[in-house]
């Protein structure tokens, strides 16, 4: 092409740009601490699970069931899920809103603090300091900590937004948003108490209207606490991973706003056949059957983002975790709601059967999606490869089969114990009226659940290896790599003889980005996010001159 019809491109002035940096050092700390963690947690639940057939390992006053079982649920939910809640919003939100998290300080304030209320848990619960509140069981306490810290995360997180440099706000954010607007009502209305000592206080709530409040808080901690930012995380790291736009962007915004509107009104399910009201338990039962459709179609969603991608299944074992994450995720939305209904209420609760739901969603929707996103992420914060893929691919086979045997054992058991305490002779009278008959009949299911869970946490050992072995082979110093964005909006416009030319402003006073640069920082192109961050193994960023720099 000769020099006359040649496009000139605009050189870029370092006035014209903005070099900032991503905090990827908080990021690394949420990830090592959610691996950590969740081997801890596990291990508890290990122990826990030996000590139903087993009942020799309850071992002393402070580790038996009753100590153990909230500091196992605590462990998992707020240490293992929390922290890696926390690892995806770090990463995520800094790169979809183009900009590094407002301030460094209250990342560390929330990293240090969140550990120390998990610290503070593992001493008290064992102790017998607790509430008796599900998934809220620490005290006055370390609940004002509790909620101190997570204001400071949610201040820092809305600043980081309001001075974004994306005008869009990509869907994962709004579920983000949900949580953490949502998770601090949800605190701050169950933990209103009365404090009597120390280590002791009393609700302000009593009654029916305290088991309202508990299972308001209950339910909702599972739904915004284990199932927003999950999806959050799915609607980035998927894409990502799959390198496949999401399926339907509208499908996950309707996802997003009949999702929460719907599951803020479920918790009363967990009451069906108690002293709450008739009425109250029948709107939680709608509520819950309404609910699988949003949750259908995020699962729908997810999957069907691999459409034309399937094949990358065989090479990657970050989409291997991913599709079984979410298929557990349309299992347990499916599972959730049929067990609300009160006919199917009758037979299923308080028998094991709940177990296994709350294990297939946790271990395996939950879980399969952190270690996903672990794996996706090792690479890209340590700046090396995986250690070893084969090691991955064990851990998803092994962790695949120790949920499987552990959730179908659950069934099993639970289908037993409903159908042996509603069992009635010719006479009217229970044919097994001694609890004890039951406790026999399921004990083989125990076993195989045993059998599951030390498979499962098998798996996660896998992964502490991959992490370990990665971490040390990668550079002795990571610094925060250099990014780049425009000073003034940039638009397109067509010269007279058809061609794009970039113009900053608009008044073309100033020198501006070239075209390809310009269409690089369109938000209009894709969710706002960068593809520059991957790991490129010993290759390095180079750092602009800033502004005012001779």
């Amino acid at each position: 092409m000769s020099s006359s019809t040649a496009t000139e491109v605009p050189q870029v002035h370092k006035d014209d740009v903005e070099v900032f940096s991503y905090d990827e050092q908080i990021t690394r700390l949420f990830v090592l601490a959610t691996v950590i963690w969740g081997v801890i947690g596990m291990l508890v639940g290990l122990l826990l699970a030996l000590q139903l057939p087993f009942p020799e390992a309850n071992l002393g006053e402070y580790l038996s069931f009753g100590r153990l079982r909230p500091l196992h649920t605590n462990a998992v939910i707020f240490a293992f899920a929390g922290n890696a809640i926390f690892a995806a919003v770090y990463y995520s939100t800094q790169r979809l809103c183009k900009t590094r998290m407002y301030s460094d300080w209250m990342s560390r304030f929330h990293f240090w603090g969140w550990q120390a209320i998990i610290v503070s848990a593992a001493i008290t619960l064992p102790l017998g300091y607790t509430t008796s509140k599900e998934y809220a069981e620490l005290e006055w306490p370390i609940s004002i900590a509790i909620a101190v810290v997570w204001i400071v995360f949610a201040i820092n997180f809305f600043a980081t937004l309001k001075y974004r440099r994306v005008k869009h706000m990509y869907v994962a954010l709004w579920f983000y948003i949900a949580t953490i607007i949502t998770v601090a009502v949800l605190h701050v209305g169950n933990n209103l108490a009365i404090p009597v000592g120390a280590l002791e206080s009393y609700p302000i709530y009593a009654g029916v209207q305290d088991a309202m409040v508990q299972w308001w808080y209950g339910h909702n901690a599972v739904a915004f606490f284990l199932t927003t930012p999950f999806l959050g995380l799915m609607y980035y790291f998927l894409p990502k991973a799959a390198e496949r736009p999401v399926f339907s962007y509208r499908l996950s915004i309707v996802h997003f706003w009949s999702l929460i509107f719907i599951y803020i009104w479920a918790g009363p399910h967990h009451l069906i056949y108690t002293a709450v009201p008739e009425w109250a338990a029948t709107l939680g039962m709608i509520f819950s059957v309404m609910l699988w459709m949003p949750s259908w179609g995020g699962m729908i969603n997810g999957l069907f983002t691999l459409r034309g991608a399937w094949h990358k299944l065989r090479d990657s074992v970050v989409l291997k975790m991913f599709v079984v994450g979410i298929t557990f995720y349309g299992m347990a939305t499916f599972e959730g709601p049929a067990l609300s209904v009160k006919s199917v209420n009758a037979l299923t609760h308080y028998t094991d059967w709940t177990i296994g739901h709350v294990h297939s969603a946790a271990l395996g929707w939950n879980g399969f999606m952190i270690f996903g996103m672990i794996y996706w992420l090792l690479p890209r914060l340590w700046r090396t490869p995986l250690w070893s893929d084969k090691l991955a691919n064990a851990h998803f086979w092994v962790g695949t089969l120790g949920i499987l045997i552990y959730v179908i054992a659950m069934y099993v058991s639970g289908v037993t114990q409903g159908l042996m305490w509603r069992a009635f002779d010719e006479a009217g009278r229970l044919m097994y009226p001694d609890f004890m008959e039951t406790v026999v009949q399921v004990i083989p299911m125990y076993w195989a659940r045993f059998i599951g869970g030390a498979l499962y946490l098998a798996g996660t050992l896998m992964l502490v290896v991959n992490v370990i072995m990665t971490i040390r082979n990668a550079p002795a110093t990571l610094p925060d790599a250099a990014q780049v964005s425009a000073r003034k909006p940039v638009s397109l416009e067509a010269s007279g003889d058809g061609a794009a030319v970039a113009t900053a402003g608009g008044d073309g006073a100033t020198p501006s980005p070239s075209v390809e640069e310009a269409k690089e920082s369109s938000t209009t192109q894709d969710d706002g996010d960068d593809d520059d961050d991957d790991a490129r193994p010993g290759t390095k960023r180079v750092q602009l001159p800033s502004p005012g720099d001779s």
